[in-house]
């Protein structure tokens, strides 16, 4: 065993060890998820393939090193006999832990460490100590993990040096990757592994205006949601390749999908002007799915016949909901009690009947705790109420990060009952759709696990007088393609799949078409009236 085997051997030791330390929930914190290093290897070997550095000697840059998965990667691709050569090496990493491992392995290869925050730290003035190659799994911590200060700080950052307003939802990797652009030299790659759900979300928009005006995107390889690259992260991952140089009207992009960097499953060019136009990116290459959905403005969609939101956030579901026996035996009052139906997974009907008094007609008869009343009131009127109020806040449950928003924090956001659901997330298999559609005849209200479809206007007034339209437009939801849904919504490691309501408002309403013929009124403008009626949706 030569000595980079012993070295890389000991790294993975200690990584091991580091990991442990911490519990998973406290990593997730972090967003510390350490990068395979097959991978590492991979994106070296990719490199060494596209001759990115036959001319120029590396000067490479980690700007969360960790314990050096990446630098332990290219060491062992020079010590092969390649010609790439290493210049300068750096590594920034905030904790202190991995710090001192990288540098206690890595010194004597030349790796220089810093230990601390990389977006605190200023980036060389001389355009001779800037790096040539930053390759990095930047932390991928997620927005409420960061605190108020530090977002508003980064926010303000961003804005100074782009001009760009980076929206607050955004995870840490974002601003590690923008940041990163003012430690580039010209002409430079950036190779960076993270999440792909940028390129769906609309915080994502940032990255995608910096990918495609600060840079020259070269490739964007999307792994197969159900091949997770880590092992305690179930996340979808993306490597993202660009060069540091302004881009051109006739850039090309690659776009590949599933397999490996270097074996990819499907690919795709794209043009630059395809992908600025298009809000999901994951719909490239389009050849691992049905047709990339068509956004123009001439399609009628669900956000045209429904307004489309989520359920209610409660803040605590254990606390807020509960069986009615549950809630009997506190004595809770009725009054502060509504009907709310348990979620996807226990809910196994998909017609909601009721009873005369409009409660759902299930096994599981759940009820949600709503009170808006001040609290000295509650003492004095409703003293059972007011005991379990108080056993809340001994649990610190009036603390949570929702709720502590709230005035009184016991008073939950306000939902009308909802005539049709569709489930917030899920999985597909061959015989199983990801997300199924509700019709919901009940009073009953629901969490945040479903969207909500409220018909609006003269389709809301038509369904009202003619109630038989509604197992119409039930059906008709039922026939909506799944492709379809799963291309319009986004999907995360180990092929779970959310839509949100506005990319549920996306879909095709084609459906509805048979049942909009019948009823008289003018729902849209005549452009897309004349659409139907030519068939050309």
């Amino acid at each position: 065993m030569g000595m980079y085997e012993i070295v890389e051997k000991k790294r993975l030791e200690l990584q091991n060890e580091l990991d442990l330390e911490k519990s998973q929930k406290e990593r997730n914190a972090l967003g510390q998820f350490a990068t395979p290093l097959r991978l590492a290897n991979d994106i070296i070997d990719y490199i060494l393939k596209n001759n990115f550095f036959v001319n120029e000697t590396i000067r490479f840059l980690d700007p969360a090193i960790g314990t050096g998965a990446f630098f332990s990667a290219i060491i062992n691709k020079s010590s092969n006999g390649n010609n790439s050569k290493i210049d300068s090496a750096m590594g920034i990493e905030i904790d202190v832990g991995f710090a001192e491992v990288s540098k206690k392995l890595w010194s004597d290869y030349g790796l220089q460490v810093i230990t601390g925050d990389f977006t605190r730290i200023d980036p060389p003035q001389d355009n001779n100590e800037l790096a040539n190659l930053i390759l990095t799994n930047p932390p991928y911590v997620r927005h409420h993990h960061i605190d108020k200060d530090t977002k508003k700080r980064l926010v303000k950052l961003i804005k100074n040096k782009f001009g760009y307003s980076i929206n607050g939802l955004s995870g840490l990797y974002g601003y590690f990757l923008l940041l990163s652009h003012f430690w580039l030299r010209e002409g430079g790659y950036g190779i960076w592994l993270v999440p792909s759900e940028f390129m769906d979300v609309n915080y994502g928009k940032t990255l995608k205006q910096y990918l495609t005006e600060q840079v020259t995107l070269l490739h964007i390889h999307r792994f197969d949601p159900n091949e997770v690259q880590f092992g305690d992260a179930l996340v979808s991952s993306a490597i993202v390749v660009f060069r540091k140089e302004k881009p051109t009207t006739d850039t090309k992009i690659l776009f590949t999908f599933g397999g490996s960097l270097l074996g990819p499953g499907t690919e795709q060019i794209a043009s630059i002007e395809e992908i600025k136009n298009h809000p999901k990116w994951t719909h490239f290459p389009t050849s691992h799915t049905d047709p990339v959905p068509n956004y123009n403005n001439e399609t009628i969609r669900l956000k045209d016949l429904f307004k489309i939101k989520r359920g209610i956030a409660t803040g605590n579901n254990k606390f807020f909901i509960m069986d009615k026996r549950k809630a009997s035996a506190l004595s809770l009052p009725d009054e502060f009690l509504t009907p709310i139906l348990p979620g996807p997974r226990d809910l196994k009907e998909d017609i909601i009947e009721s009873d005369s008094e409009g409660n759902p007609l299930l096994n599981d008869q759940l009820v949600i705790l709503n009170c808006d009343i001040p609290e000295q009131r509650i003492k004095t009127a409703y003293p059972e109420l007011y005991n379990y109020l108080k056993s809340g806040e001994l649990g610190g449950i009036n603390n949570g990060y929702l709720l502590r928003k709230r005035n009184p924090w016991y008073k939950q956001e306000y939902r009308e009952p909802a005539p049709f659901l569709c489930t917030y997330m899920g999985r597909s298999s061959r015989d199983k759709r990801p997300f199924r559609f509700i019709w919901n005849k009940s009073k009953a209200i629901t969490a945040n696990v479903y969207l909500l479809l409220y018909p609006t206007g003269e389709f809301a007034r038509a369904l009202n007088k003619n109630h038989d339209l509604y197992k119409s437009v039930f059906e008709a939801l039922n026939r909506v393609e799944s492709e379809e849904l799963k291309g319009n919504g986004r999907v995360y490691g180990g092929g779970l799949h959310k839509i949100e309501p506005k990319e549920l408002g996306n879909i095709s309403a084609i459906n509805l078409l048979d049942i909009l013929s019948s009823i008289d009124f003018n729902i849209l403008n005549q452009t897309k009236l004349s659409n139907w009626s030519r068939g050309n949706i």
